[in-house]
């Protein structure tokens, strides 16, 4: 048997990022503020792991933002059938361009 090694085991080619794109992005991105209701897709950045890291599980996913929670934003994700609320830092979301028409 396996011992499970906690939730972020096997994320290594989750969070990987090209050799010319590592390191801290730009500072034009944390400047940007998300109102509720804005659309954002969750792509974790493995440059920033203290604040607001989403699980493996929602990389990707497009949702809603509910809330602001101190630093990091609620959004709503539809997971399965489900509809759940997670907590994501700043550097974590990007604005869905589909939805900004």
């Amino acid at each position: 048997m396996v011992k499970n090694h906690g939730y972020r085991v096997k994320t290594r080619s989750v969070y990987r990022k090209k050799v010319r794109e590592r390191g801290i992005k730009s500072l034009s991105r944390f400047l940007v503020d998300y109102e509720i209701g804005d659309k954002v897709d969750i792509i974790g950045d493995p440059a920033f792991q203290k604040r607001g890291l989403p699980h493996k599980r929602f990389h990707g996913k497009t949702g809603q933002i509910i809330g602001k929670r101190g630093r990091c934003y609620e959004v709503k994700v539809k997971d399965l059938n489900k509809e759940k609320m997670i907590i994501v830092g700043k550097a974590h979301l990007r604005k869905n361009k589909f939805h900004e028409q």
